[in-house]
């Protein structure tokens, strides 16, 4: 007979690839979930798991089981949910995936609020790429990602939260700096700076300037920073342009709010969204963030049609 424990050591077994790390993380020895998993398989007359293969990935059969396996355990989650809806608790544990472009302006606007409001809920938040995000959401190593959309992908719900302005940010002496009207078409130029690739904002700012990748001659010397942070401290000392979130614009000091700029020819919008696997068990919890990260922003942030939302994907 299947065990829910059973399945969640397949889980395991799956998202680590490795039979001693899902041990730890189900906290049991290696040999009980070895031999759980063997037991399971004998009972299934199927091998689960290619152990022949180093990492160990599961066989075809197996990729199907384990898929089914992580529905079953969401929809057993539920049933816990449910029960806590109906006595009105509000606990649990939310592991939040953040991408670092929100993370150091939006974080400060809400969790406080938010731990206050709910000190029974366990929260645990990570700074991670898109791509970290949506791989651990697929194995469920996260509850919810806050980062922008649209993804397009199948297995990932998204719940968008607001929409924020892709603003320009120029040293003092730049030309755009001081222009009468700067246009989207006014970016494109070698004296960028950029993000690293990884960062979905670096690509919405290329497909916003239709950036091709040309070697920066105007610049001092080549950089794709981490963080928007450093990019505009290198503009500062530097020169050079780049494009920044409108919430980093939010509570920067007068002197440095001098360099930013808003486009004249159009409004380019990144969507920002809570994401979620569709089978995601934790509803209370994520409509709890959604209400206290939409009541952390300002009005005008909620207007989807105030410009043009920019696809990064």
């Amino acid at each position: 007979m299947i065990t829910l424990t059973q399945l969640e050591y397949i889980v395991a077994v799956d998202t680590f690839r490795h039979f001693g790390r899902a041990a730890e993380h189900c906290f049991i020895t290696q040999p009980t979930l070895s031999m759980q998993i063997k037991k399971l398989e004998e009972d299934l007359e199927v091998v689960i798991f290619d152990r022949s293969k180093q990492p160990l990935i599961p066989t075809d059969v197996g990729k199907r089981i384990i898929e089914q396996s992580r529905i079953i355990l969401q929809e057993t989650e539920k049933v816990n949910n449910i029960v806590k809806d109906h006595k009105n608790l509000i606990s649990g544990e939310l592991k939040i995936g953040i991408i670092p472009t929100l993370a150091p302006y939006l974080l400060p606007l809400f969790i406080g609020n938010y731990k206050r409001k709910y000190p029974n809920i366990t929260l645990k938040v990570e700074e991670l790429t898109t791509e970290n995000i949506v791989d651990r959401l697929n194995k469920d190593l996260l509850d919810v990602g806050i980062l922008v959309t649209p993804l397009k992908e199948d297995r990932i719900s998204e719940r968008p939260i607001f929409y924020e302005e892709m603003m320009l940010y120029a040293h003092h002496d730049h030309p755009l700096h001081d222009k009468e009207e700067v246009r989207v078409k006014d970016i494109s130029g070698p004296d960028i700076w950029l993000l690293s690739d990884g960062h979905c904002f670096r690509h919405q700012v290329i497909n916003l300037c239709s950036f091709k990748g040309a070697a920066n001659d105007e610049l001092p010397f080549h950089f794709e920073a981490g963080s928007l942070e450093t990019l505009m401290n290198i503009i500062d000392k530097e020169g050079g342009i780049t494009l920044i979130p409108e919430l980093a614009s939010v509570g920067m000091s007068t002197e440095r709010s001098l360099h930013v700029r808003a486009f004249d020819d159009m409004t380019p919008l990144r969507e920002v969204s809570l994401v979620y696997s569709r089978h995601f068990a934790k509803n209370k919890l994520i409509d709890l963030l959604w209400k206290e990260i939409v009541n952390a922003m300002p009005q005008s942030l909620l207007n989807k049609d105030r410009g043009t939302i920019v696809d990064w994907k």
